[in-house]
């Protein structure tokens, strides 16, 4: 059997993509929600996007 096949997965916040473990996130992955820095940087943006119905003008 393939290693691979029993790494744990996410989904992206940003771009909604899936993404595997790794050892870097060992001690970390519950608090993994994104799968690069570049989608990390960038959740602003994406959030921005989301309309939010309780907000003041």
């Amino acid at each position: 059997m393939h290693k691979k096949l029993t790494i744990a997965h996410k989904t992206c916040l940003t771009c909604e993509k899936d993404f595997a473990w790794r050892k870097k996130w060992r001690s970390c992955w519950e608090r993994v929600l994104y799968c690069s820095e570049r989608c990390r940087r960038n959740k602003k943006v994406a959030n921005a996007n989301n309309t939010n119905p309780n907000r003041n003008i």
